[in-house]
């Protein structure tokens, strides 16, 4: 019985009362786990100054790296667990579950000890100098050991989410900030940790979500288990072509960073890099709340297709789209008007790195009002199959269009230029969405825009 109330929960309730109901959790631990990462960034920069911050900042890639792994078998699974759930096929969802947790396992332990053998030689390729190579070595030295942990603990909150438990989901979210930002604090001036002491607050704080998560086992509406199986190559490579969008949207996420730190090297040095890395910092925050959205819509959509219901998805994009568009202008304004003040948070910097971020601030949050959509309908495309075009936005916007951006616009306007690539690449996929619905998605039952 507690499976069936699940099922008809979303089968009976209204479109508009499920989206909330899945968009509050989301967007609420999203915001308190952006609030963690901005502490994070205040704290260092705080007490080991701005150097450190660019240091710790050149090695967030490899973990955006983790994250995409976890996306990509994560998301990947819980897509097609809902639409079995959308189908009344428990059984075969708890089997996708069972391959989703030991697949990400086992990736992330080889990968982890690989790169851990070649971590200097990592550190140097992400963009570390002289000045950053020490703290970026700490840093990257426990994350790589303890990755495992990272991706286990995403993925399996992935999955929760789509087994009707966003609150659960929440609340591990909620618990992995506390305790992220508490130890954070007793490390860095307590016990005087360094970066090291941060990377572990930021592992310990991993490993109380995955305990919180591992609750969502006894629920009585549980679906979730785990079943023997024997390991299917076909199911896998499903699992991997539905959630490579994710993985190849995180991916941009490292190629963002790497790409700026190098450029603003070249351009502008250390002080470059450590007011992109104030900013990153604050991205950081707006893709968490813009991923929150998504993560809300996903389940829903990937049910709705299961059951073959058209109107419900249809319903589901045109709410996400328009909260995207409010959140957009919410934060552009905020960047306009409160550049001076956020930059002010994460420390007392050398004048030149001040003014740098702050003027980048201003120009890079013009992104917004063009990447929530870009981030509904990338979501949007991959739960109902259309894996190429969640693939073209995904990597049009993280890295393609991006990387053309970044050999033209730097070279015309300088900074000016470097700050304006995101949201150049943003608008322009913006119109690629547009003109692939008006030449082809409008002939279909799926049209929503």
């Amino acid at each position: 019985m507690g499976r069936k109330e699940i099922v008809n929960n979303l089968d009976t309730e209204s479109v508009g009362k499920s989206f909330l109901r899945y968009l509050v959790p989301s967007v609420v631990g999203m915001l308190l786990m952006a609030v963690n990462i901005i502490i994070d960034g205040i704290m260092v920069g705080n007490k080991l100054g701005s150097v450190a911050l660019a240091g710790v900042g050149i090695a967030v890639p490899v973990y955006s790296i983790f994250v995409a792994m976890s996306l990509w078998i994560g998301v990947g699974a819980a897509t097609r667990y809902s639409v079995m759930m959308g189908a009344k096929r428990p059984d075969q969802a708890r089997i996708i579950f069972s391959h989703a947790i030991s697949t990400i396992l086992v990736l992330t332990i080889i990968i982890g000890f690989t790169a851990f053998i070649f971590r200097t030689e990592l550190a140097y390729l992400l963009g570390a100098n002289a000045d950053t190579i020490g703290y970026t070595s700490d840093y990257l030295n426990i994350l790589l050991l303890f990755g495992f942990i990272f991706t286990a603990e995403n993925t399996f909150s992935i999955l929760v989410r789509n087994d009707g438990g966003p609150n659960t989901a929440m609340t591990a979210l909620i618990a992995t900030s506390v305790v992220n930002i508490i130890l954070n604090y007793v490390f860095l001036f307590i016990f005087d940790f360094g970066v090291k002491g941060t990377a572990t607050a930021t592992l310990i704080g991993a490993l109380v979500g995955l305990i919180i998560l591992s609750t969502h086992f006894f629920r009585k509406k549980n679906n979730l288990h785990f079943v023997r199986f024997s390991f299917d190559k076909r199911l896998i490579a499903l699992i991997l072509v539905i959630g490579f969008p994710s993985f190849l949207a995180e991916v941009g996420i490292s190629f963002f960073t790497v790409s700026h730190n190098i450029v603003f090297e070249n351009l502008a040095g250390t002080v470059g890099v450590s007011a992109f890395a104030i900013l990153n910092y604050v991205h950081s925050v707006m893709l968490l709340l813009f991923l929150g959205m998504g993560s809300a819509i996903q389940p829903l959509i990937s049910y709705y297709k299961g059951a073959k219901d058209e109107k419900k998805i249809q319903k589901t994009i045109q709410l996400a789209i328009g909260t995207a568009l409010i959140a957009g202008i919410l934060f552009m304004l905020i960047g306009q008007f409160a550049a001076t003040q956020i930059v002010r948070l994460f420390g007392d910097f050398p004048e030149e790195v001040v003014v740098l971020a702050v003027s980048g601030i201003k120009l890079f949050f013009i992104a917004y009002l063009f990447m929530g959509t870009n981030f509904v309908m990338m979501t949007y495309y991959q739960s109902i199959g259309q894996i190429r075009m969640a693939t073209w936005i995904t990597a049009a916007r993280g890295i393609i269009v991006l990387l053309i951006m970044l050999m033209i616009l730097p070279k015309l306007f300088g900074l000016t230029g470097l700050w304006l690539a995101v949201p150049a690449s943003e608008f322009i996929v913006l119109l690629t969405i547009y003109y692939y619905h008006k030449r082809w998605h409008s002939k279909n039952s799926h049209s929503t825009l």
